[in-house]
């Protein structure tokens, strides 16, 4: 099985959908922040892994 699933979530921001690459290897909570991938505003992400299988994907503004 691959180590890394392609994922999609919606921007906190614009509303607008986003992909995301996961490394199921990095641990079963992970959290990290990436960029909109359209109107560039930092998004904080969590991401919860068990096994290797992606089971939630939290995102909200960098500053909330």
């Amino acid at each position: 099985m691959p180590l890394e699933q392609e994922e999609s979530f919606f921007c906190p921001y614009c509303g607008e959908p986003n992909q995301l690459s996961v490394d199921v290897s990095g641990g079963p909570d992970q959290g990290f922040v990436v960029d909109c991938e359209v109107c560039c505003a930092p998004i904080l992400v969590r991401v919860k892994v068990r096994g290797e299988t992606v089971v939630s994907i939290d995102v909200q503004r960098e500053n909330d």
